[in-house]
């Protein structure tokens, strides 16, 4: 079932699109630019194996080619290995830069993401809301349940338990 686009209303000919169903990765999506995808990609690259791989072999290849291991003639770095130890650091640098860049586009997302679940939250208290004044539910009774409910299970999570639902049998007891 596909849920229509838009933000039509009951009536106005369009069918049911006021159901607005929204995925945060789409709407990220819509935001990210050439310099995000390219930030997240060598952020993703730099946090891989393969790279772990390729430093190790590139940094044993550059100690073996500056302590003369193939001849002094084509030694360019001896030992403390100062070009080496600027180029990590550089390296490093732009590295922690796309690490930050790619964290900023995660907290972003969190708070769409966020943001996407109070909107879905309150669509549901709404709708069920509705529902229970359609079948003469008192809300008052429904909102007491609630908070003990709500209750029982932060005192059950601080005494080291795992709450289960309302109404579940206690996998601690038998019955």
């Amino acid at each position: 079932m596909t849920v229509p686009r838009g933000r039509a209303h009951p009536g106005d000919g369009r069918g049911h699109a006021w159901l607005r169903i929204r995925d945060e990765r789409a709407v990220l999506s819509r935001t990210r630019s050439g310099q995000d995808r390219a930030a997240d990609a060598i952020t993703r690259f730099a946090g891989s194996l393969v790279f772990v791989y390729l430093h190790a072999v590139w940094f044993a290849g550059w100690i073996l080619v500056n302590e003369g291991v193939l001849g002094d003639a084509v030694v360019f770095d001896r030992f403390p290995f100062g070009l080496l130890t600027m180029i990590v650091s550089l390296e490093a640098i732009f590295l922690s830069t796309f690490v930050m860049i790619s964290q900023n586009r995660e907290s972003a997302r969190q708070d769409v993401r966020a943001e996407l679940d109070f909107e879905t939250n309150l669509r549901s208290v709404v709708w069920a809301a509705q529902i229970g004044r359609a079948l003469g539910i008192d809300p008052h009774e429904v909102e007491r349940k609630v908070r003990e409910e709500v209750t029982r299970a932060r005192a059950e999570i601080a005494a080291g338990g795992s709450a289960g639902a309302p109404g579940a049998p206690d996998p601690h007891t038998r019955g």
